[in-house]
This record gives C-alpha cells, sequence and structure tokens, in this order.
C-alpha cells in the first residue's frame, strides 16, 4: 500500500488486499455492543413507541420511570456486571444477583418482582429477601407484574407438600388473570404465623402472558369432567358426584411436578435483588425476576424461600 494512504479514519473494520491490489473493506470485525440493563431496568422497559405514550397518572406516580431506549441513537453500552450462573437439570439456566441482559428487539420483557412484609409494630413493613424469621412473626408477601398475565403460587409447609396459595376463591372469584403493575397480597386475608417449628416455608410462583394448561389442571378439577381452566372460572353449580368446578386446596403437588414446571420454565432469566444500598433514587426491598426475551410464549418462575428458627 502507498505511503499517502491515510487509515487513521478506519476503526473495526476488516480490510483485504484483492488479486487485483485494490483495497477492499468486508465490513466490520463485530457489532456494537447493545446496551445492559438490570432486571429491575427491565421490570419498567418500554419501548421507544410505548414510551412516547402518556403513562396513567396512578402509574406514574407509583413506579419509577420508564427505561426508554432510543433506537436511532441508542446509549453507550454498559459493562456487564459479572453474573453468577445456575445450571438447572434439563439445560436450563438462572443469571442471578448482578446480571444485566439487553432490552428485547421486539416485544417487552416479562417480569414480577416481590416483597416481604412482616408485622412490626402494627404495620406491615418491608424486610429483606434473606431475613431469617423467628416463632410468632406473622409476615405476607406482596407479588407484581410488570404487565397482564396469568399467576400461578403454590406453597410447601414443613409438612413437605405442596398446596395452590392462588388463584383464590378470596380474589376475583378464583380468577388468575392479573394486571400489571397491581400488587397481590398473599394470603389474601391472613397472614402467615411461625410456629415454634423450625423449617423453611417455600413459595413457588409461576407468571406468563398466556394461561398454563397444566398448573390450571393441577389448581381446579373437575370430578367426572373435564376441567376447566383457572383463567375462565365456571358459574357456581350445586355440588354433588361428577358435577361443579372443585378448587383442589387440600390436593398435594409433588415435588417432581414443581422440578419439571422450574426446569421447563427458568430459561434465560434474570434475577436482581435490591436493598436499602442498591443504587438508584427507589429505596425499596424486593426481588426482581425478569425474562428479557419479548417472547409472547416466555415465562418467568420464582423461588421464595422463608427460613425460620
Amino acid at each position: 500500500m502507498g505511503e499517502g494512504l491515510d487509515m487513521s479514519h478506519i476503526s473495526g473494520a476488516v480490510v483485504a488486499l484483492s488479486a487485483a491490489g485494490v483495497l477492499v473493506f468486508l465490513g466490520a470485525a463485530q457489532d456494537s455492543p447493545k446496551a445492559q440493563f438490570t432486571a429491575r431496568e427491565l421490570f419498567y422497559y418500554a419501548p421507544p413507541s410505548a414510551a412516547a405514550k402518556p403513562a396513567a397518572s396512578k402509574l406514574a406516580a407509583t413506579r419509577p420511570k420508564p427505561v426508554q431506549v432510543d433506537s436511532t441513537n441508542p446509549p453507550a453500552a454498559a459493562v456487564p456486571r459479572p453474573a453468577e450462573s445456575g445450571e438447572l437439570p434439563g439445560g436450563g439456566r438462572i443469571l442471578t444477583a448482578t446480571a444485566t441482559a439487553p432490552a428485547p428487539t421486539a416485544g417487552t420483557p416479562l417480569g414480577l418482582k416481590y416483597t416481604i412484609l412482616k408485622l412490626v409494630n402494627g404495620e406491615m413493613t418491608e424486610v429483606a429477601p434473606d431475613t431469617v424469621f423467628h416463632a410468632g412473626d406473622r409476615i405476607r408477601f406482596n407479588v407484581e407484574t410488570n404487565g397482564p398475565g396469568y399467576l400461578y403460587i403454590i406453597s410447601q409447609g414443613s409438612s413437605g407438600t405442596w398446596k395452590p396459595m392462588f388463584p383464590s376463591s378470596e380474589v376475583e372469584d378464583g380468577n388468575n388473570r392479573v394486571e400489571g403493575f397491581r400488587g397481590y397480597t398473599m394470603p389474601p386475608k391472613t397472614r402467615l404465623y411461625f410456629d415454634e417449628q423450625a423449617g423453611e416455608e417455600k413459595v413457588f410462583i409461576v407468571f406468563s402472558r398466556e394461561p398454563e394448561p397444566d398448573l390450571e389442571k393441577m389448581i381446579y378439577s373437575l370430578q367426572g369432567a373435564k376441567a376447566k381452566p383457572v383463567s375462565r372460572p365456571a358459574a357456581p353449580t350445586a355440588p354433588g358426584p361428577g358435577s361443579g368446578p372443585v378448587m383442589i386446596a387440600s390436593a398435594a403437588i409433588d415435588n417432581s411436578t414443581v422440578g419439571r414446571l422450574r426446569n421447563a420454565y427458568a430459561r434465560d432469566l434474570i434475577v436482581e435483588k435490591i436493598t436499602e444500598d442498591t443504587p438508584g433514587d427507589r429505596k425499596e426491598k424486593a426481588v426482581y425476576v425478569v425474562n428479557p426475551t419479548g417472547s409472547q410464549t416466555s415465562r418467568v418462575v420464582a423461588d421464595l424461600t422463608l427460613v425460620h428458627k
């Protein structure tokens, strides 16, 4: 190449010399890195087109401003923070704590957040997700999603059996369709009470944009007839053999079933635990779980473990 050729303006490109001696640009060596967002940022993320629409005044007053990305002039990519990957049987992968992910190219992330509330001096107060509880403590937990969809919650007590907690006949007549950015407190009308027996109470949460037939069959069944989905509860019928939908609150869901659901749904999730020390204007104690893919068929699962000694 001649000495007078200035190459200082060429950046990130692959250059080759053709057989005829002509300089050929083969293209950029690699794409520019995409901006990275935490689970909480993705939970409130709004695409540029959606961000331009006026938000409802109630939501604007109660939740952080959506993370907006201008696709024509994207922000500089953040350096991803180290992530701890949890491998699951069947190839599932959970990215935890400090992981980040880019916003989806289409659609919106699917996410949920949960907070634990403990009775302190007569008031329900947010406590850290890893709080250790003691005999006499009374708690509830709040689940919020970032869009409409279908919520399923089951719990496992010290007996080891899993029982349905939501949908519940005490909330929306048993309908499990939920609205985005609305808190759902569990148990709906009572509090969880820790007795003298130390152990762990486990809660398994599933949130999806579409109803999950397998889960709905586990929570509702018909005696001698085809089960009807929880998302479309049937009109009440007189009790009797072979008639009427029955909430199987007393039925047990085994660990293998929960494990299968976890392995199937817990793929490419990012999880962020928020404490008072987390940077940002919003101070809270919560856990955000987000599927960043933007797919219509994406799901989110969360495991909440309550330890009491």
